[in-house]
């Protein structure tokens, strides 16, 4: 019998790091639409809050876009992390699922995390998480309902974040006006 390997190249290591900030991108398979129409980011968006208060996370930022979303977290137990992704993206895949009546359907592949490693990088990935709705042309301007960037706006102010995007730029964002 032959000995067989998976092949895991797909797959992301996941490194584990307790009181530490998370940048989490979840994809969905082949990069379909399966967060569209608008009621199926709310029904993603819910259970991220579900997930979030039963792990205890602190979320930071995110946005929820038709085939992806990128998350900021404080974790206290990165032990943790694998078991909410895993209970998030069941959950969320099992909810729209029973929307369209599908049984079964695998929506979510794997997740991308990265621990952030000072100010400099959280401001860069807290921008690219602002600006992504706009890279991905879904909206003209930041403030995109399944963004956190109006959360931010109450909280620290329209000069703080003007100020964040220019001194933590974002090099390979793209506006409509880039495009056209």
């Amino acid at each position: 019998m032959r000995n067989i390997k998976p092949n895991f190249q797909n797959r992301p290591k996941h490194l584990k790091q307790d009181d530490s900030i998370y940048f989490i991108t979840g994809r969905t398979i082949e990069g379909q639409w399966f967060l569209r129409p608008e009621s199926y980011k709310q029904i993603f968006y819910d259970t991220l809050r579900e997930k979030l208060d039963k792990f205890d996370y602190d979320p930071l930022a995110y946005v929820i876009l038709d085939n992806h979303y990128h998350l900021l977290l404080q974790i206290g137990d990165a032990e943790t992390l694998n078991k909410f992704m895993g209970e998030l993206n069941g959950a969320s895949s099992k909810r729209i699922n029973d929307v369209d009546g599908v049984v079964g359907r695998k929506i979510w592949w794997n997740y991308y995390d990265h621990i952030i490693r000072g100010a400099e990088d959280f401001f860069k990935h807290l921008n690219y998480i602002h600006q992504n709705p706009i890279k991905h042309s879904l909206t003209k301007d930041l403030d995109y309902q399944f963004s956190s960037y109006g959360a931010w706006v109450k909280k620290k102010g329209q000069e703080y974040l003007d100020d964040c995007f220019r001194k933590y730029s974002i090099v390979d964002f793209k506006t409509f006006n880039d495009e056209l």
